[in-house]
């Protein structure tokens, strides 16, 4: 049957952050509510937040994300910094499964292809951790591309995310919100002709939140174009009062006690499958083996305790 809902979904944010070398795109990132770096160039050394251990392979990289899935009490945003660092790791991994040196040795553009595809599915791990009730920023270094116009009309610079064309696209079809950040550029007019203009840079950090021919940005929440680079221009799109995600140890004394089971009836059942030894307590068991054996199977675990209780009455 066809089911039908109406209204806005409150769920947590995919957010891109791209802009020019020293703009404070760590900083601005390290505002947002609660937030896990993962940092792979080593660029919060000299701020206090908190970060995970540098993953040196794709496959490391992955297995965070699935650690945050497993227990995404641990922050309430997860920072990738940056994009374009992750992209060496995916690109390391396919040369390496496929054996060999550089992508480009692949032959017949198929190394892109295998990039595209498991960059593709490192966005869905992260899609992963949105439905586990944690936002996601991705930061990203910015280069500088030139843009031929047709017909011989010119050509003009523009600001793109620093990662490769197969890629880029996916990163900015992903995100809910991509802000480009820089520094402001005001127009004057030159002191010998006032017809003339230049631009000239200042120290003003600004935002950007629509696309121009200049630059890549975009939003689904109805920001200014134009904000200052901070966060409180965007803080209240985490104002909502949803619930913190529940630690997966929070979840399995929850369904302990709806089901009546204690400590010691669901260890018993844990050491009989041979999980983990009888001396550990359940506070001691892994987060992901919480989320993926005794929370998956829940509905198996409870019959077997009333199957060992009846067998206990009748000894």
């Amino acid at each position: 049957m066809l089911k039908i809902s109406k209204g806005k979904v409150a769920r947590p944010l995919r957010v891109v952050i791209d802009g020019v070398e020293g703009i404070g795109k760590s900083t601005f990132a390290a505002q947002f509510p609660d937030p896990l770096f993962i940092d792979l160039e080593k660029g919060t050394d000299s701020m206090d937040v908190a970060r995970t251990q540098m993953p040196e392979t794709w496959e490391e990289l992955l297995q965070i994300t699935k650690d945050v899935v497993a227990d995404p009490s641990v922050c309430r945003t997860l920072v990738v910094d940056t994009g374009d660092w992750a992209e060496h790791l995916c690109e390391a991994y396919v040369c390496r499964s496929q054996h060999v040196s550089g992508i480009e040795d692949i032959g017949y553009g198929k190394g892109y292809t295998y990039l595209r595809e498991a960059f593709a599915d490192f966005l869905k791990a992260l899609d992963s951790v949105i439905e586990a009730g944690v936002n996601v920023v991705i930061c990203c270094h910015t280069q500088i591309k030139k843009f031929e116009l047709p017909d011989e009309q010119g050509a003009y610079d523009r600001y793109e995310l620093k990662l490769s064309k197969q890629v880029s696209p996916l990163v900015r079809e992903w995100c809910d919100i991509q802000l480009f950040a820089n520094f402001k550029t005001y127009v004057v007019s030159t002191e010998n002709n006032k017809n003339h203009h230049k631009g000239t840079g200042g120290t003003k950090r600004v935002m950007y939140s629509s696309h121009t021919a200049s630059w890549d940005a975009k939003n689904r929440h109805g920001l200014p174009d134009e904000m200052d680079f901070s966060f409180k221009s965007i803080a209240h799109l985490f104002n909502s009062k949803a619930p913190r995600p529940k630690s997966p140890l929070e979840q399995v004394h929850e369904l302990m006690t709806d089901s009546g089971i204690t400590d010691e009836e669901l260890r018993d059942v844990v050491v009989k499958k041979g999980k983990y030894p009888p001396e550990t307590p359940i506070e001691e068991y892994e987060p992901a083996f919480l989320t993926g054996w005794v929370i998956k199977y829940w509905k198996d675990i409870v019959p077997i305790v009333e199957k060992n209780r009846k067998d206990g009455d009748s000894k």
